[in-house]
């Protein structure tokens, strides 16, 4: 069967990366993937894979095997918005949506998906069970997309049926050739902060008539660290860190407030909370000594990705007669997030990392840069890998 999907799979290469580079020009960012959609749509028809609108600029195909009836159910998903980045490379399909980019490898991402379902389409006669595709919206941007899918009621319930909901992500720090897994935890919750303190500005020169927020939100900073450095369990990974202050004083002026945004990220769902009443709890009381209100939002953004054990160690036992044992890493912990936690709270999941860094060709910008690239040659794991995995997954 390999030596097959092989050919299969250099014969639908060349079109996956125009497919690729057609998502490269077009940029979207998230929950405005209209004209995406409507290109994702196209291709599908021009396959004859059925599919029905979900979560407004979103997806779900399917194929359906007849080679026998099964009720077995394997769950692709593919992200599909861009970021708010000025591409800064130089090629034939740069972006030509001005401040948008697809610097996280979405598109890549979308075209490997196009390409697994159209093989699989052509394949329907030699394997049972159906195959769904998810072209999923906005998982740049809390609440993400992922959410609405899962609340559309257009998946089927979760059951011994479904054998699981499988997604991968391109990785520069991976050379191209190269599949990255890791089974349980693999990456972090996240949720952001956004914090006003008000005090009373004037001048610089007369601070004892202010209430000064620079100074009150520098020591707030430095007092939330003790939230990581001291009640944190050292075991369990946790960051918080503050990104933007912005002040707009003067050399001789003090202003009247300012404004934080921050991150909060971990590993486990318990301390989650916990941490997250500390931060709150801090927020609220301590501009207060000082004689500063606040205003306070923490938006709850996605869970901690869990990848099922069961299911990866499977999934990757099939990823390495695939792409070769020498060719699969197993990966650490990464603290980013990813809306696809949701999917792997409600159904057997796997998250993977295909490599696409290659230093001969200078490639090797990290994700969410405006010189990020991608060596296309990845699409040789990615799309086989995926329709191998698949396929064995609905034999199971």
């Amino acid at each position: 069967m390999i030596e097959k999907l092989k050919q299969l799979v250099s014969s639908v290469k060349d079109e996956a990366i125009l497919n690729r580079r057609h998502l490269h020009r077009f940029p979207e960012l998230s929950f405005q993937e209209y004209e995406t959609s409507r290109y994702i749509k196209k291709v599908l028809q021009s396959y004859d894979i059925a599919f029905e609108e979900v979560a407004d600029t979103g997806l779900i195909a399917k194929v359906v095997g007849r080679q026998s009836v099964s009720t077995n159910v394997v769950i692709l998903r593919a992200d599909i918005d861009a970021l708010p980045i000025h591409e800064q490379n130089d090629t034939a399909f740069t972006s030509n949506n001005e401040g948008v980019m697809h610097a996280c490898g979405h598109d890549f991402h979308t075209a490997n998906l196009l390409a697994v379902l159209r093989i699989l389409k052509g394949m329907e006669d030699d394997f049972s069970g159906t195959v769904i595709g998810i072209f999923q919206p906005a998982e740049e941007k809390i609440p993400g997309g992922a959410i609405s899918v899962l609340a559309s009621g257009k998946l089927p319930l979760p059951s011994e049926h479904v054998k699981g909901v499988i997604g991968l992500h391109v990785s520069p720090r991976l050379d191209v050739g190269k599949v990255g897994v890791r089974s349980g935890k693999f990456m972090a919750s996240s949720d952001e902060i956004y914090i006003t303190i008000k005090g009373r500005g004037g001048h610089g020169a007369q601070p004892h008539l202010n209430i000064d927020p620079v100074v009150i939100s520098a020591q707030l900073i430095l007092s939330l660290q003790q939230v990581v450095s001291r009640f944190a369990n050292p075991a369990v990974p946790s960051v918080l860190s503050f990104g933007k202050v912005i002040a707009n004083g003067a050399t001789n002026v003090i202003p009247g407030e300012v404004y934080i945004e921050g991150t909060f990220r971990t590993m486990d769902e318990n301390w989650r909370a916990q941490a997250l009443a500390l931060i709150e709890k801090q927020i609220k009381e301590l501009p207060g000594i000082y004689g500063a209100t606040v205003e306070l939002e923490i938006r709850r953004g996605y869970p901690v990705l869990i990848n099922d054990s069961r299911l990866t160690e499977v999934v990757s036992a099939y990823l390495q007669e695939y792409v070769s044992k020498e060719s699969f890493e197993h990966l650490d912990i990464w603290m980013a997030a990813e809306d696809f936690a949701y999917y792997s709270h409600s159904y057997p999941a796997l998250f993977y990392f295909i490599g696409v860094a290659n230093a001969q060709k200078g490639i090797g910008s990290e994700l969410h840069t405006p010189t990020f690239q991608i060596d296309e040659d990845a699409f040789e794991q990615a799309i086989g890998g995926m329709v191998y995995s698949a396929l064995k997954m609905l034999e199971g």
